[in-house]
């Protein structure tokens, strides 16, 4: 959820994002553009979700490790936001 998170990332090494990939809708919630209000811009590292670990790198998101029994192509399927494979990673 919203709110309060500021003081979790102010200051702090590293920041890792634990969530949901899809919404209960079954639709992706790692989108291209955030349209809520930042709590705090460009400071997440990492995001893990059920479906996939990613980095946060400088054109966006790297795909470096796929949850048990996910292909490339369902994160393909429910990933809106860019993101590249890191070498080696295959489904």
């Amino acid at each position: 959820g919203m709110g309060g998170a500021m003081d979790l990332v102010a200051g702090v090494q590293r920041v890792v994002v634990i969530m949901d990939h899809t919404n209960k809708a079954g639709e992706t919630k790692l989108l291209k553009e955030c349209s809520l209000p930042l709590t705090g811009k460009g400071c997440v590292d990492r995001v893990i979700t059920t479906l996939g670990v990613f980095d946060v790198v400088e054109d966006g998101l790297k795909l470096v490790e796929l949850a048990d029994g996910v292909t490339l192509e369902e994160i393909a399927e429910k990933t809106e936001a860019k993101y590249t494979v890191a070498d080696g990673l295959a489904a």
